[in-house]
């Protein structure tokens, strides 16, 4: 059998069934996934009589609460995240480089923290927290944040220090820089990819967190955007507002993420 017809017309190879089969079930999921978002787009979208899409926004903010609650959101996900980073970090190079049994022994509780769910720990926290004064405290909510990033963010950048040869840190040292300086001028930009996955996740795990708040925060003055939201009875308005801060970020550094650090630093090697 030749690939050409009758007239000599080179013809198209047929697709394979399984491969529609397979791209309809993966549309089919991609709209049921996507089905509560487009409902809240859609509601957005279309007002009520006399009603307009600026009206509901302005509306919205004008609700003081709103304002409020996305603070109280952007103020714990940002100490979150930048606290996890800062912990991290040095945590995963450390997961990274060092040998030994005590290195092993740390790999072993980061990853027994991170296999156990949080629920666990909710009723002992909540009467420790109680004790010392951080129940409807934002401090006691990022606290338990940081706890929960920290455990996956170290994994996360370990298996990105992992990526980075050895080599360019000797190099390093044998140019006069000590193991921090090394770590921080050239580990720490090559394995940028890594760092900004971890606080990305972080991010979105703090932003995204309902039923932590719902547990330790008990005043309206405390609400996050996502108790904030329930509070509402699930507004449409409010639910594309909370929306939007994830949204941001992944434009922001979605490019980062296909960036070949360590690449660009062996070039001239």
């Amino acid at each position: 059998m030749t690939a050409l017809g009758a007239r000599g017309v080179r013809r198209r190879p047929r697709q394979p069934v399984h491969a529609w089969t397979r791209f309809a079930a993966l549309a089919v999921l991609t709209l049921v996934l996507l089905a509560p978002l487009l409902t809240t787009f859609v509601r957005v979208m279309t007002p009520g009589p006399g009603g307009s899409v600026i009206g509901q926004l302005a509306g919205a903010f004008i609700y003081g609460p709103v304002l409020t609650w996305l603070g109280n959101s952007f103020l714990v996900t940002a100490v979150t995240v930048v606290v996890t980073v800062a912990v991290a970090a040095p945590a995963g190079y450390v997961l990274s480089r060092g040998r030994g049994r005590g290195v092993t022994a740390f790999a072993l509780v980061i990853f027994g923290l991170q296999s156990l769910p949080i629920v666990l720990f909710l009723v002992p926290l909540f009467v420790l927290f109680a004790l010392i004064g951080l129940v409807d405290n934002l401090v006691g909510v990022g606290i338990i944040y940081i706890g929960m990033g920290v455990a996956v963010a170290t994994w996360t950048m370990g298996a990105g220090f992992d990526a980075i040869p050895v080599d360019i840190e000797e190099a390093a040292w044998l140019d006069g820089c000590s193991v921090f300086r090394g770590f921080w001028r050239v580990v720490l930009p090559n394995a940028l990819p890594g760092v900004l996955s971890a606080a990305v996740f972080t991010f979105l795990l703090a932003w995204n967190d309902y039923w932590i708040a719902l547990v330790f925060i008990l005043s309206n003055g405390n609400y996050t955007m996502g108790i904030g939201l329930a509070a509402s009875y699930g507004s449409p308005v409010l639910s594309l507002i909370g929306l939007v801060p994830p949204l941001i970020v992944f434009l922001v550094f979605h490019r980062f993420f296909s960036l070949g650090g360590v690449s660009g630093s062996l070039a001239g090697t």
